[in-house]
């Protein structure tokens, strides 16, 4: 990135009446000033989108809005060109404020323009510092560079930023359910008409996801009208796809947030979240995506979003679809293909979500540092699980962020009316979970003989496959690993060797009818410079087979329909 000069204001704009530019003559004025800035030195480069030209020159980029209008935004004079450059500038600058400098006048005439300078107003730009294209999402992605650390960093900040967002008013018209499915709808008409007429196939996917939602939406309406009253409908960034996002030096950078359409922009957060994980599945992610959604759910706490996340996952698949089949329209030969092939892999993606997934209800079971959570990343990463641990929870309930400290009034964590509430939160959030059609990985220790039946009582009520993940350690083992724990300061757990010895005390082992429910976890040899993991083969084979079994219900305490016998996975 290039050094950053000093931000200032948006330039004032000359106040003579402006003449509205054709889009012809705007494509004249666009070439024109690419023309003159190349004169100046180094020859700008266009990028042109279906809605902007941005011409990069001198390490910064110009971003001038088409003079168009569509189904989704009208731009076409230049008093709404200039407002919606202003509304930017305002908007971008909560998660870029570094990146996004002012809004300056284009002046002179379309095949003489200027930037800046005096007389009538042409057209106007928003002008931000460029960056290094190579760390754009998309383009990592495509490489195979887009790492863990990359995801983990953007839930973080994406938590942070919708925790600080304005909420919609709760008896407002943004995030209803009725615009909400109404959306999604006539994304489904959109891409319809917008398919080439030989596609079929295209078609046929269309029709099943509208059979899909006019089932679905009816279902959760009342959820999407819940979360709005909760607050949970945020002033978010509308448009968080891979495009948008990109690695820089400083850190993870979000951009190019919708200025153009309230409704867009004012969205249920999960909405937001639906949208990367989408868009990484759609780039071959899956296990990111999942990684994306887990981790974010684990700084925010909003399990009940996991609800209404298949049908924002759809809605935000069809949205990609609909503008890969509008840049085809306006392209031909290799981009055609290319846009047309984009608009099938999300199309793919939306229809895949619409189809029943295997899921249960997942608890662990071992004293603090045998593994729990650190061998369950891979398990919720390749099966598209939902992790709630209790380490975090129990210091979301004490008003506690996950990596604070207790010190000294670490007890209090672990009172017994403190566990009582946490293992009640656990339960309710997987619940929220499973009715949202995933599996939900209970991450606690659950050596209390009380709790495990509590967990498979949900599930028999939920209706879904029950299993216990069983980890163990040798003692020394597992004082060590906590001490190196609290020495790195990176986990959510407060969990000593004081700790440790009075869940020693207190366990009650596992009992002979509760082996049914076992799946003993062990962790593969360790790899040098490689997080431990455990080869989950045989429980998802087992997932796959129960979920099926007789509609995956289960039978009453103590014969669940699970394995006879302790599995080793």
């Amino acid at each position: 990135m290039t050094d950053r000069p000093t931000p200032g204001d948006s330039a004032p704009c000359p106040t003579s009446p402006p003449a509205e530019l054709t889009p012809a003559q705007q494509q004249r004025m666009v070439q024109a000033l690419a023309a003159a800035l190349g004169r100046s030195g180094n020859t700008p480069r266009h990028v042109e989108t279906h809605v902007s030209h941005v011409l990069l020159h001198g390490g910064h980029a110009y971003k001038i809005k088409k003079a168009l209008a569509t189904s989704f935004l009208d731009q076409s004079t230049l008093a709404r060109r200039h407002a919606a450059c202003e509304e930017e500038l305002r908007l971008n600058r909560r998660l870029a404020a570094h990146l996004y400098l002012d809004v300056v006048p284009i002046t002179g005439t379309p095949d003489a323009p200027k930037l800046g300078g005096e007389g009538p107003l042409l057209d106007v730009a928003v002008r931000m510092l460029a960056f290094d294209e190579a760390g754009l999402w998309d383009r990592l992605a495509a490489g195979g560079a887009l790492c863990a650390d990359d995801v983990d960093e953007l839930a973080a900040l994406l938590a942070r930023f919708h925790g600080a967002a304005a909420a919609a008013p709760a008896g407002g018209t943004l995030g209803r359910p009725e615009p909400v499915r109404a959306a999604l709808r006539s994304s489904l008409r959109d891409v319809h008409a917008a398919l080439p007429e030989a596609d079929d196939a295209g078609r046929a996917l269309v029709e099943q996801v509208q059979r899909w939602e006019s089932e679905t939406g009816p279902r959760l309406a009342p959820v999407m009208a819940r979360r709005l009253a909760s607050g949970r409908v945020r002033e978010g960034h509308g448009d968080l796809h891979l495009g948008n996002v990109a690695r820089t030096g400083s850190g993870c950078l979000v951009f190019d947030c919708i200025e153009f359409a309230d409704d867009f922009r004012w969205l249920d957060v999960i909405s937001e979240v639906a949208f990367l994980a989408m868009d990484l599945q759609a780039h071959g992610l899956p296990a990111l995506a999942h990684r994306f959604v887990d981790t974010y759910l684990q700084h925010c706490g909003d399990y009940d979003g996991v609800r209404v996340l298949d049908y924002y996952l759809v809605h935000r698949a069809l949205v990609r679809a609909k503008v890969a089949l509008l840049r085809a329209a306006q392209a031909d030969g290799n981009a055609r293909e290319q846009a047309l092939a984009a608009a099938r892999r999300y199309l793919g993606v939306a229809q895949r979500t619409t189809l029943p997934r295997p899921h249960a209800l997942l608890i662990t079971h071992g004293f603090s540092g045998s593994g729990k959570t650190s061998l369950t990343q891979g398990l919720l990463e390749a099966e598209g699980a939902v992790r709630i641990r209790a380490d975090v929870e129990r210091k979301r309930l004490a008003g506690l962020d996950a990596l604070d400290r207790a010190g000294a009034a670490a007890g209090s964590l672990y009172t017994a009316a403190m566990s009582e509430a946490t293992y009640a939160r656990l339960l309710d959030a997987a619940t929220s979970v499973l009715e949202g059609g995933w599996t939900a990985i209970v991450d606690a220790t659950f050596l209390r003989g009380a709790d495990r039946r509590a967990a498979y009582a949900r599930a028999a009520v939920l209706g879904v496959p029950f299993a216990v993940l069983h980890f163990d350690a040798p003692a020394q083992v597992l004082r060590e690993r906590l001490k190196r724990r609290a020495a790195l300061g990176a986990d959510a757990s407060d969990a000593d060797a004081a700790v440790l010895a009075a869940q020693q005390q207190a366990q009650e082992p596992l009992a002979p009818d509760e082996m049914p429910w076992v799946h003993v976890v062990q962790a593969l040899p360790d790899k040098a410079d490689a997080a431990p993991v455990a080869d989950w083969t045989a429980l998802r084979q087992w997932l796959r087979s129960a979920a099926t079994d007789a509609q995956g219900a289960l039978a009453p305490h103590p014969a669940p329909r699970t394995p006879a016998a302790p599995a080793s996975t």
